[in-house]
């Protein structure tokens, strides 16, 4: 599998993956700033979460950090989560834009 294909996979599970409050992926929200896949196999997220208070600060990286490591051929995974750019509304897709009624 090249590391294209991997991304995929990868960017696939955080699509599974939902905000506990708000019933639209990580993906779609626009939460995942940047998925990279590095040499070995090692697979770099960057994302950040709706609200430094968001209830899932604590649970959500993890979560992420687990299903991307169950992925086949993922060898590491490495997660951060930044506040800059501070998650705004529009970040979201516009699937998830019309899910919550944004349109």
């Amino acid at each position: 599998m090249n590391t294209e294909e991997l991304k995929q996979k990868v960017i696939e599970c955080l699509q599974t993956i939902f905000d506990p409050e708000i019933p639209v992926s990580i993906w779609e929200l626009g939460l995942v700033y940047e998925v990279e896949v590095l040499p070995i196999n090692n697979v770099q997220i960057v994302m950040t979460l709706t609200a430094p208070s968001c209830p899932a600060a604590q649970s959500l990286p993890i979560e992420v950090d687990q299903k991307v490591r169950m992925i086949e051929g993922v060898n590491d995974v490495y997660v951060s989560v930044t506040w800059t750019p501070k998650w705004d509304k529009s970040m979201m897709s516009e699937a998830a834009a019309l899910e919550l009624g944004f349109m």
